[in-house]
């Protein structure tokens, strides 16, 4: 039979981000759909039984924690190479990028985006020095690659010297579950979380690359040039330099309507996207971006940045501006607010755009670079 042994650390239980969420329904779907193969789920942290997808599945906890880039190294040079060696599998797959310098057989990555490269300051040092150092020499190593954009392979091509066609592109998905929820629903959220107020809203981690700083301020000045009762609300752990996003918050008149809710759970996630007046994701770096498709899929329409991946993702389906003028964010909003055929244009151009993008066509695409590797 044949083994395939998978990094899956950032499945962790009411945790999972977008490498997670990658993680949960590729997984998912390749070990279900191929009974015939031993698959080797391995975890750096409690095993929950949600992610053993199958009876072909066999789960396993390493120590230490990878939590950080210290940590990373010797998780993947010692606990995982000794797992390697014991199992001998026929490839090594690693959902997250990361593999294994000490293991000499087939090893497949998926790396998302190179952010690292063109912003090391916007990361902890620490972080910046081991993803510059090791990323390309994992990319060296990769039998094959995918990522998720055709922004993010040409990037690799360019600062790792990859081959191109070793790299294949498979795109991420939407869950289902964000659709489009009645207007008693949406009131039902907005007393919720915002007062009973239409809001503006920002999903993900809270990073500098986000742009966040950004945001906020264009809508201190949105609020101060059209009164209105709306709200700001940024969902999403914060990550690091988030105390200057606190005090710039509060140095505004409108302080009291920008909300930081910290991360919160999948259930509330949905919520907060689907009874959104607007999803506001002007990040100046993304390999993908998936909270634009998110609120496609629930009828919210969209400002989202003109850089990198985005328009790639987005299509004509959002306002695109530039994410380092706040003045262009800033008008983006107010056309949102004030102009309803454009943005009842946006609602159904999203409500198209978003059939282009299910999960199980990702997973099916990463299967079929799989399987090139395996046949190579």
């Amino acid at each position: 039979m044949m083994k395939i042994v998978v990094n899956t650390r950032y499945l962790r239980k009411d945790k999972l981000d977008g490498i997670g969420w990658f993680t949960y329904y590729c997984i998912k779907y390749i070990t279900q759909k191929n009974q015939d193969i031993q698959f080797y789920l391995l975890f750096d942290s409690t095993i929950d039984k949600e992610f053993v997808f199958a009876d072909n599945v066999t789960p396993i906890k390493l120590f230490p924690p990878a939590k950080h880039a210290l940590l990373n190294i010797i998780w993947f040079e010692y606990s995982v190479k000794r797992v390697l060696k014991k199992i001998k599998p026929d490839l090594f797959l690693s959902p997250d990028g990361i593999l294994c310098l000490g293991w000499k057989h087939p090893q497949f990555s998926v790396i998302h985006d190179i952010n690292y490269v063109h912003l090391p300051k916007d990361l902890k040092l620490s972080n910046s020095l081991y993803f510059n150092y090791f990323f390309p020499k994992y990319a060296k190593i990769a039998k094959r690659i995918a990522t998720v954009s055709q922004y993010s392979k040409n990037d690799i091509v360019a600062n790792f010297h990859v081959p191109p066609e070793k790299i294949d592109v498979v795109y991420n998905g939407v869950k289902n579950r964000f659709s489009p929820v009645s207007e008693e629903k949406k009131r039902e959220i907005r007393n919720k979380f915002s007062e009973g107020k239409p809001y503006f809203v920002f999903v993900g981690t809270l990073h500098p690359r986000k742009n966040i700083a950004r945001l906020i301020q264009s809508f201190g000045r949105f609020k101060q040039e059209v009164p209105n009762d709306t709200k700001l609300i940024l969902a999403g752990w914060e990550m690091y330099r988030t105390n200057e996003l606190h005090e710039l918050r509060d140095s505004l008149s409108c302080k009291d309507d920008i909300i930081f809710t910290g991360r919160v759970g999948s259930e509330e996630i949905y919520d907060l996207v689907a009874g959104a007046f607007c999803m506001s994701f002007v990040p100046y770096f993304e390999g993908f971006g998936v909270p634009p498709l998110e609120a496609m899929g629930c009828n919210v329409p969209v400002i989202a940045s003109n850089v990198t991946s985005i328009p790639e993702v987005v299509g004509d389906a959002a306002i695109l501006v530039d994410p380092y003028n706040i003045e262009e964010i800033k008008e983006a909003m107010k056309t949102i607010y004030l102009n309803d055929d454009i943005r009842n244009d946006l609602i159904a151009k999203g409500a198209e755009r978003i059939n282009l993008f299910p999960w199980e066509r990702t997973a099916e695409l990463l299967w079929e670079s799989v399987k090139k590797c395996l046949e190579e």
